[in-house]
């Protein structure tokens, strides 16, 4: 007779480690030997047996001529550089090396100096056409790019070099300095670092040979970034400056990242060479340490599967593997505190770089006042030219941004719209029908959906009017379905998800736009009005906040057909700014807990999605 296990039950595999996500997740770090010389920002090139570091800084201010090999057991003393530097580009192998620009302090705007190695010492030969230092690329001795770099300002400027002079090619399309880059002149891939006002960037760029192309980000947005690779179809990156100092490690397979394990010492530039699965990295922060990246999987590799049961006999346990989606495990984070408590104001960007604009203080009114985050802290820039409240705006970070709408005094409401360059105010063409408490979203300035609001032109006084923009003029397209204002909203100009907000009374129902038209959907669990939303598409996106009334910390996440509550806001308020160009990187800040304006700032921040194995215990 059949037994029930043979015909319902299932085999439980035995394994000695856990099943990972990829080959490339069992990867790990190991310390090797330190170097002679504790630096930070030197450069180094080579393979992980055979590699090489040069200059750096002292623990104080300074540039240094140091010169180390490595033979994959010990570092050895060698001829120094000729010139002393740091934050240079590097790339070649220990018996054919390139070290190009850098800081040679105290100048500030790096120098065009290029050295080659020859194996035994250091020649200078031509120099690059842009003094600058932060500057990162890959290649050989006889043919190499670097990119970027810093000379008082970030610069964009790439240029290649073929044995003989430096030729300038097509920029980056994002200027910026102390990336982290890898690959050959040919295909090379450039990751994270800085920008004006160096905030840390999460920006990766791809080279073919002819042009820069921009890809899908790092999950950890950081500066002084190291990195190892071949050729732009791969790369690891690991450690930087976020800040603080970080050792995360992630991995690009072509088409989107890994977080993979950490180093032991978390750090900013040092000394890196390799490939993604044989990588090295010495010296960091006046460390002398080295570790080893190695990828080493079992000798029968098991992937991990949704859903897996298995007995480890190691841990002597049964585990699972669950899926760990990042939303529910994201969570609201301090940030810097506006300058000017205020409610009912505009924004644009994400949690490292963001930018808030109008809103209202009370008995001091409408306001003008324009303020920047890099991801800590909150900087006044330059003002509106038509100060407002009740308010909306959307773009791509603190030098994108869109404004349209509002109250302002003694008039009812204005249409006024105005974009935001990353040092003023543009006065362009106005909305087709003026009102206030309306919502606007779009990932860049230059295309945007606003819609609902107050309009004392529309009979009902609550719009359903939806007008799009192109970068230059507002275009009618189709209403939403129930008229409202202040209602929570994100998204882009083609799909995007408005849910809540007040028709007299707090509402719940939520509406989706495909880029044609809006639809009814799944309502919000909680009805309110005046709060914020972060999202990239009428799938994917977050709403947080809101006065219910009287007020609610209340976070709901929107999968495309279900609101999940996940974690709360700390404070709950009402009238709050908010931005965020997808759910994993909201920012709300000030708002209204009656009768006081607020000036608090919390960020939120939701890993990827991704497995784990997780132990089975008895209940």
């Amino acid at each position: 007779m059949a037994e029930y296990k043979g015909i319902k039950g299932f085999k439980v595999q035995t394994v000695s480690t856990d099943p990972a996500a990829s080959i490339i997740a069992t990867g790990t770090w190991a310390s090797a030997t330190s170097t002679n010389t504790s630096r930070n920002s030197a450069q180094g090139a080579g393979a992980q047996s055979a590699a090489w570091v040069a200059g750096g800084a002292p623990p104080n201010e300074g540039s240094k001529t140091e010169m180390e090999l490595y033979n994959g057991t010990t570092w050895t003393e060698v001829n120094d550089l000729n010139t002393a530097r740091r934050n240079s580009g590097a790339s070649g192998t220990t018996t054919a090396g390139l070290i190009a620009t850098g800081h040679n302090f105290p100048s500030p705007s790096g120098i065009t100096n290029v050295e080659s190695w020859d194996g035994t010492s250091w020649t200078e030969i031509a120099e690059v056409n842009t003094a600058r230092n932060g500057l990162k690329g890959g290649g050989i001795q006889t043919a190499s790019i670097f990119a970027g770099g810093y000379n008082g300002t970030e610069l964009a400027n790439a240029e290649v070099w073929n044995g003989s002079s430096w030729t300038e090619v097509n920029d980056l399309n994002t200027a910026r300095s102390y990336m982290g880059g890898s690959g050959t002149s040919t295909s090379t891939l450039v990751s994270a670092g800085y920008t004006v006002p160096a905030p840390a960037q999460n920006a990766v760029e791809s080279w073919n040979g002819t042009s820069w192309t921009s890809l899908t980000s790092v999950n950890t947005a950081r500066g002084e970034a190291n990195a190892a690779g071949v050729d732009n179809t791969s790369q690891l990156v690991f450690g930087g400056n976020i800040p603080p100092l970080t050792g995360a490690t992630e991995y690009w397979n072509g088409s989107s990242w890994t977080e993979l394990n950490d180093l032991a010492t978390a750090r900013t530039t040092g000394g890196q060479a390799g490939t993604t699965t044989s990588a090295l990295l010495a010296t960091g922060n006046t460390t002398n340490a080295t570790e080893e990246w190695t990828v080493a999987p079992p000798a029968t590799f098991q992937q991990e599967n949704l859903g897996q049961v298995f007995y480890n006999s190691t841990s002597n346990a049964f585990k699972v593997t669950k899926d760990n989606s990042g939303i529910p495990l994201g969570t609201w984070s301090s940030g810097g505190a506006i300058n000017t408590a205020r409610g009912t104001n505009g924004g644009s960007g994400t949690n490292t770089s963001a930018l808030i604009f109008a809103g209202y203080t009370g008995p001091t009114g409408n306001l003008g006042l324009t303020e920047s985050y890099n991801g800590s802290s909150w900087t006044e820039v330059a003002d509106l030219n038509t100060t407002r409240r009740e308010t909306s705006g959307c773009g791509a970070s603190n030098t994108d941004a869109l404004i349209t709408g509002g109250n302002n005094d003694p008039n009812p409401v204005t249409a006024n719209t105005e974009t935001w360059n990353g040092s003023s105010w543009t006065e362009v063409n106005n909305l087709n029908v003026a009102r206030g408490q309306l919502m606007a979203v779009g990932i860049v300035s230059t295309a945007a959906i606003a819609f609902g609001g107050f309009a004392p032109s529309v009979p009902t006084s609550y719009s359903t009017l939806n007008e799009s923009w192109n970068g230059t003029s507002w275009t009618e397209v189709n209403d939403l379905n129930t008229g409202r204002q202040s209602s929570l909203s994100f998204g882009t100009q083609t799909s995007a998800i408005t849910a809540g907000g007040y028709t007299g009374t707090v509402i719940a129902t939520t509406e989706s736009w495909n880029g044609t038209s809006w639809t009814a959907t799944t309502s919000i669990n909680t009805a309110r009005s005046y709060g914020g939303g972060a999202g990239s598409s009428n799938t994917d996106g977050i709403i947080f906040g809101g006065q219910t009334p009287p007020v609610t910390a209340i976070t709901e996440y929107w999968d495309g057909s279900t609101w999940t509550e996940v974690n709360d806001m700390a404070t709950a308020r009402g009238q709050i700014f908010n931005t965020g160009l997808t759910s994993g990187n909201g920012l709300a800040a000030g708002g209204l807990i009656s009768p006081t304006y607020q000036s608090a700032t919390e960020e939120w921040n939701a890993p990827a999605p991704f497995a784990t194995n997780n132990t089975l215990t008895a209940s």
